[in-house]
């Protein structure tokens, strides 16, 4: 059920992006002020996560969760009924809203269930409910716009979310796993608290905050993006460009499972977190960033880019999974919904600009250049290098905060 609701969270999000050109056309958006609208799905979306990030300190997991299906089956019919660009701006600001505190709730709700040593997998494969709804929506969002117009994938949606809700109320149960240090028992297992002031200024901490920055940045400019690219520049139509982003995100899927699987096998081998996470995420942001990069600095041909893209947008998705993880680490259980949220309120930023800064690329060097669209996309490739940097220097989940020893999961009284 929570991978089936990353499913409804990424429809929603790509939604927009997928049917860019129609709703460019009727609403007469120019590229920068079709930008303005992507992007202002994240303004309140950083906010409420945090919000809602040190609710679900307090409140079961299960009821937010519910809640949030609710809101987001709700909020999609106003997008289908009105046409003005204000009005549909404010539509999307209130579903980010709605829709930014799943991510991190959802995981918090899943490490109930998993111990730190096993989280990996799980939280991957929940995150390829995300992937398989991105793979949906390049493949089905075109045919509904076809045959019965942009605005009735809106309508879809709706249905969808209000299906999944009444289902959830009956199945949502929330998991009983606690981490504890040794000597600690039964309640005071999750009893130490840490001051947010300490936590936040951690290097660690920051680090891994940046890294999720990065991610979101290159997530948010290709979902918004990458449609248009297909079809404006390289000069697929609707349809193959649904078929083609679909593709690109499908290359996500088994690259994110490889990695997230070859990380946790090292973690279960005895690595340490440093090498089995930290270097290893490092790694496969540097090696997007040089894809990224050689998009824009090489001549290929349509499909030769289309291929670049793939493996480029495929491999820094492995941070989503290990971000919350490394957090996880040095992180008291009754403080992990709150950190977690607060890493993915700030990380979401990135998601917030990119698009804005791209539609102005786009703008100014012409919606029909190639060019245009992978110079916006080169910015993810100098974020993540970045991020990168960073934490290979100051990310250290084992000197985090000084804690030791490493907590022990165990099952709640």
């Amino acid at each position: 059920m929570l991978t089936a609701l990353a499913l409804i969270n990424f429809l929603d999000k790509i939604v927009l992006g997928m049917v860019a050109v129609p709703l460019m056309r009727e609403l007469n958006l120019s590229p920068s002020q079709f930008g303005l609208v992507a992007g202002s799905f994240y303004w309140l979306f950083a906010l409420s996560t945090i919000l809602v990030g040190f609710l679900s300190n307090r409140v079961q997991t299960r009821w937010l969760l519910l809640g949030m299906g609710i809101l987001w089956a709700v909020l999609q019919m106003p997008q289908a009924l009105f046409g003005t660009m204000t009005a549909f701006l404010l539509s999307r600001v209130a579903l980010g809203a709605a829709e930014g505190p799943y991510h991190p709730v959802a995981i918090h709700s899943l490490y109930k269930w998993f111990p730190d040593e096993k989280r990996n997998m799980p939280v991957a494969l929940l995150n390829q409910g995300a992937v398989l709804g991105l793979l949906l929506a390049g493949l089905l969002i075109p045919v509904v716009t076809h045959h019965w117009g942009w605005r009735t994938n809106f309508i879809i949606l709706g249905v969808i979310g209000a299906v999944w809700s009444v289902l959830w109320l009956f199945i949502g149960r929330e998991g009983k796993l606690t981490q504890r240090h040794p000597g600690q028992l039964g309640a005071n297992a999750s009893a130490t608290r840490v001051p947010y002031r300490k936590l936040l200024t951690s290097p660690t901490v920051l680090s891994t905050f940046l890294l999720g920055f990065s991610t979101y940045w290159m997530l948010g400019a290709n979902t918004t993006w990458l449609p248009t690219y297909l079809e404006k520049a390289l000069g697929f139509s609707g349809l193959s460009a649904g078929r083609w982003f679909a593709v690109v995100i499908g290359t996500a899927a088994p690259i994110n499972l490889g990695l997230s699987w070859l990380s946790q096998r090292m973690l279960a081998r005895g690595v340490p977190s440093r090498r089995a996470r930290v270097q290893f995420v490092c790694m496969a942001a540097i090696g997007s960033a040089i894809l990224f990069l050689a998009l824009a600095g090489l001549a290929l041909a349509p499909l030769q880019k289309i291929a670049v893209f793939a493996l480029a947008g495929a491999l820094p998705t492995v941070a989503i999974v290990v971000a919350p993880a490394l957090l996880s680490e040095i992180v008291p259980d009754s403080q992990r919904g709150a950190l977690i949220s607060i890493h993915t309120a700030l990380s979401s930023l990135g998601a917030a600009i990119a698009p804005v800064l791209i539609g102005r690329i786009v703008q100014a060097n012409g919606v029909t250049n190639p060019h245009a669209y992978e110079l916006g996309f080169a910015t993810s490739a100098a974020i993540l290098i970045l991020a990168a940097i960073v934490a290979l220097r100051w990310l250290h989940p084992d000197r985090a905060l000084r804690r030791s020893p490493r907590p022990v999961a165990t099952t709640a009284a």
